[in-house]
């Protein structure tokens, strides 16, 4: 709530909300332009008990007749005009009869207060400028301290939750709620508690640096999945659930903390691992022919959804003669990353080599036989392989040794193509503009990876294309809130993901939500850690491989999340 120049709290352009973000609190947005008029008679009743009276002194001479902590300030010649001149002189700056800064109103309260907000607060002022809700109705605005207990108390708010910066503003919040109050003015007498904001590393809270992040296209808007804000937090794909766990862990506090974002980022892997069905995504394909399988014969295979949510059902996963796997579920020992590796495995490497098996999980063990390549990069492009019949479904012939490695792949002819935003961290540093002075300095100019040429699983594309579909044909249902975020989901090994609010039918947008482990370097914002295996230009954006790769490594020699667990 303010006045001009207008807080944003009461700024259309800011705070403008659909009736889905004002989530449980429904009914119309409340300003305090809703409330001028009785804050305008607030003030005329204080001014009748001699409890205000308006001042003429300029900004820099109260400054100076305010005093210091350790000073008490004097008052103002004009504090005891009388009654009638107060009125008189008030009722003409509501008329615009005087220009900017010529008199303010002030409370007449104690310039001896050890309280510096007690010492006579301005509570209302001149300006000439037109506000976005009541356009040039008014030309005097109260002050925030002044409307503050005011416009709550007109909402029937019983508990005011401020934070700990507004704890010295308390008596004033009582001295003006008391008096409305005993005025008949308004019904109820709120209270005003302070708790400790909640500081997140790693990004900022402030509504101002919000706004300059919007205005400055630093994000897409308000609802930029980097945003810390409601709508942002939804269209990533945040689970309420994991928002309520957050706020139950940290509690409520009195002391000022600044909270790692990877609680965050833990209490949303909670939440989405029960929750979220698994399903093959493959952010990086490449492509597998199996040359000893029929050409047109397609096998499907059931899997379960969730592996510990037996009620979720199964899903089908069809097998056929070309599949995509992971790029990097491929290690070149003979192409580029082999030569920079010195010919070596990376250590605890137990997935595809050129002169091994692995299985494809669910379905067979295979293994290469040859590996096409480009001639320009010498990258691999496709893999010529031999599949083994005898190892459908987990199966380990007698007398074999197991195959350790464990990879996902997506059938081609049925996989859906989608676009995946990857997004990281907005800010590189705990305290954005700490150390730079400016948090814009600050920004991580690689947190958002675009990958286009993702396949999935069929039954994801199927799952998109339905949610979409009661979307369009139920806009605005108040039967069951959904939203695209609702659809999410573990893309086994490498997140948790959901659909993005722009999907199309036929095209499918999806965005990492969270990683599967928490694989930040406090140190850097874009390289991976020491014990992190980093498989090199694997396309033309090296770094957006190297990150990806950090994503999905960090599992070490586990090869799917839950066998680790």
């Amino acid at each position: 709530r303010g006045c001009p120049p207008f807080d944003v709290d009461d700024s259309v352009d800011a705070v403008e909300l659909s009736e889905e973000d004002r989530g449980p609190w429904y009914g119309p947005v409340r300003k305090t332009s809703d409330y001028f008029s009785l804050i305008y008679d607030a003030a005329i009743h204080l001014i009748e008990r001699g409890e205000a009276f308006v001042d003429e002194l300029t900004a820099e001479e109260m400054r100076e007749y305010r005093g210091t902590l350790t000073e008490v300030g004097k008052e103002s010649p004009w504090r005891n005009r009388n009654i009638e001149e107060n009125l008189e002189l008030f009722r003409g700056m509501r008329n615009g009869d005087y220009p900017e800064g010529k008199y303010v109103l002030r409370a007449k309260i104690d310039m001896s207060s050890p309280n510096l907000n007690m010492r006579d607060p301005v509570i209302y002022r001149i300006k000439h400028e037109s506000h976005q809700a009541t356009g040039d109705e008014w030309c005097i605005y109260p002050m925030y301290d002044f409307s503050h207990p005011i416009a709550d108390a007109a909402e029937g708010v019983t508990h005011s939750l401020c934070t700990l910066e507004f704890e010295d503003h308390r008596p004033l919040y009582d001295w003006v709620a008391e008096r409305v109050f005993d005025a008949g003015l308004v019904d109820r007498l709120p209270r005003q508690i302070e708790f400790s904001r909640l500081n997140l590393k790693y990004t900022v809270l402030s509504k101002r640096k919000l706004i300059k992040l919007v205005e400055d296209k630093h994000v897409t808007g308000w609802d930029d999945p980097r945003m810390p804000t409601l709508s942002g937090i939804r269209r990533r794909g945040v689970p309420p659930a994991a928002i309520r766990l957050f706020c139950e862990r940290m509690g409520i506090s009195k002391s000022d903390s600044n909270i790692d974002f990877s609680i965050m980022e833990d209490c949303t892997r909670e939440v989405m691992d029960d929750a979220s069905p698994r399903a093959f995504a493959i952010l990086e394909p490449l492509k597998v022919t199996i040359t000893n399988w029929e050409d047109d014969k397609l096998e499907d295979f059931a899997v379960p959804r969730h592996p510990k949510r037996a009620e979720l059902g199964d899903r089908t996963v069809p097998f056929g003669k070309t599949v995509y796997i992971e790029r990097g579920d491929f290690f070149d020992l003979e192409g580029p990353e082999g030569i920079a590796n010195s010919g070596r495995l990376p250590k605890g490497f137990k997935r595809f080599l050129p002169d091994g098996k692995v299985r494809l999980k669910y379905a067979y063990v295979i293994s290469c036989n040859e590996i096409i390549r480009d001639p320009e990069t010498n990258e691999p492009v496709e893999l010529l392989c031999t599949y083994y019949p005898e190892t459908r479904a987990g199966n380990t012939p007698e007398g074999e040794a197991r195959v350790k490695g464990i990879i996902q792949w997506v059938e081609a002819s049925s996989g859906t193509k989608c676009k995946v935003m990857q997004y990281d961290r907005l800010f590189k540093t705990e305290e954005p503009g700490k150390e730079s002075g400016d948090f814009l300095d600050d920004i991580n100019e690689e947190s958002l990876t675009i990958l286009h040429n993702v396949i999935l699983e069929p039954s994801v594309g199927a799952d998109a294309v339905t949610i979409i579909d009661k979307l369009s044909n139920n806009p605005g249902s108040e039967v069951e809130k959904i939203y695209h975020s609702s659809l999410a989901y573990q893309f086994e090994r490498s997140g948790y993901f959901a659909l993005d609010s722009s999907s199309k039918v036929d095209d499918l947008v999806f965005n990492l939500v969270v990683t599967l482990r928490d694989t930040w370097d406090a140190g850097s914002a874009t390289q991976p850690k020491k014990d992190e295996n980093i498989h090199i230009n694997h396309d033309k954006e090296g770094k957006q491989t190297q990150q990806k790769q950090k994503n999905k490594n960090t599992g070490g020699n586990a090869p799917v999340l839950e066998d680790a667990r």
